[in-house]
């Protein structure tokens, strides 16, 4: 689906210019002449709450940068679906109806959104997808590099399982939700290094991205393929990946194999710390809120050529081709690097993280 991957580079270049003055959405600019001024409403559906990343960076992150692009002016409309895609069909039409002037949109379920984003479209508002790929005639993209993603988790699992590898080693995959476009990307992404160097053995595709489902998921597994032939556990996020160590232990599990995740959750770095899970994929979600904001901002203002720096990318739909893009760039996170990721960049504090129950391990990484 993705047919041009961004640069590092390139995504740089558009956030250091803005930060120049050189794109400025809020100053003036002989640029564009703008559709509307600061006094503007940006409609943000984010897709559920299992996640904690939706409510505690995107959400804040997202409104606080609308308002400094705005002069204080610019108002967010927010509403989180809460994993119900007929729930967020309905806040979407509701913002259609309150004719706000751009929808940032995170969908739940990317194909059944597609006639809401037609809606949206026909009504003169433009819609700008969010982290998954909504069908539909969206005016532009921003995410992560989901294949990537992917293929980081899977190099990742194989450097666990080390010098000994093998093709008879055994791996469980619990990817994400079937509706979620992402969790086909992470999944092909993560197949193109595992595929022949390792047995898949059971895959799942973990309905709604729930930890319960993904717990259930995995003492399916270890009843069918036996808990000591397990070598590795492919997860695809940080949730599911706290579902599957629960499953283990359930089954008596002391030493956990090596388990991949997603979204550097405070819970998963702990568990990191601990070594029940061997990685997670940090994502600078600041860098993608706050892009998403200037896209919205500089969309619905007519700001084109600060719209054209930040969309440099074209990815494909179903629906659509060409679509203006940006994708931004992600880090393995491990034992190795907890302080240059999530420390370094005000995610968490080592004290949220080395907690009395954690303080011993995090004394054993250095973490201090």
């Amino acid at each position: 689906m993705r047919r041009i991957a961004i640069s590092v580079a390139a995504v740089s270049m558009s956030v250091t210019l803005a930060g120049c003055g050189m794109l400025d959405a809020t100053g003036s600019s002989d640029d564009a002449s703008p559709a509307k001024g600061d006094d503007i409403t940006v409609g943000l559906l984010l897709p559920e709450k299992a996640n904690t990343r939706y409510e505690q960076f995107d959400y804040p992150i997202f409104k606080k940068k609308v308002e400094s692009l705005t002069d204080n002016k610019g108002k967010v409309e927010y509403a989180n679906a809460e994993a119900d895609a007929d729930k967020q069909a309905g806040q979407m039409q509701r913002m259609i109806e309150n004719k706000v002037d751009v929808i940032v949109l995170d969908a739940v379920d990317a194909h059944g959104i597609a006639e809401s984003v037609a809606k949206a479209k026909d009504a003169g508002i433009p819609v700008i997808a969010y982290d998954r790929l909504a069908e539909g005639p969206i005016d532009a993209y921003i995410s992560f590099d989901n294949a990537l993603v992917g293929e980081v988790q899977g190099r990742s699992l194989l450097e666990a399982l080390g010098g000994d590898l093998s093709i008879t080693d055994k791996i469980v995959m619990m990817n994400g939700s079937s509706t979620d476009p992402n969790a086909k990307q992470f999944k092909a992404g993560a197949l193109s290094e595992l595929k022949g160097k390792v047995t898949i053995a059971k895959s799942f595709d973990t309905k709604d991205w729930d930890p319960k489902n993904a717990e259930k998921n995995m003492a399916e597994a270890i009843d069918e393929i036996g808990l000591d032939n397990i070598e590795a556990v492919y997860s695809a996020n940080d949730g599911m990946a706290g579902g599957i160590v629960k499953a283990l232990r359930a089954a008596g599990e002391t030493k956990l194999p090596p388990i991949t995740g997603q979204d550097a959750e405070l819970s998963a770095v702990q568990r990191i710390v601990t070594g029940e899970q061997y990685m997670s994929v940090y994502k600078s979600y600041p860098e993608e809120a706050e892009n998403a904001a200037e896209m919205a901002v500089a969309r619905v203002q007519g700001r084109d050529i600060q719209f054209d720096a930040l969309t440099r990318d074209r990815v494909d739909s179903p629906t659509d081709q060409d679509i203006p893009a940006q994708l931004v760039p992600v880090v393995a996170l491990t034992q190795d690097n907890i302080e240059d990721t999530v420390i370094a960049d005000g995610f968490f504090q080592v004290s949220d993280i080395c907690t009395a129950e954690f303080k011993d391990a995090c004394a054993e990484i250095n973490l201090k």
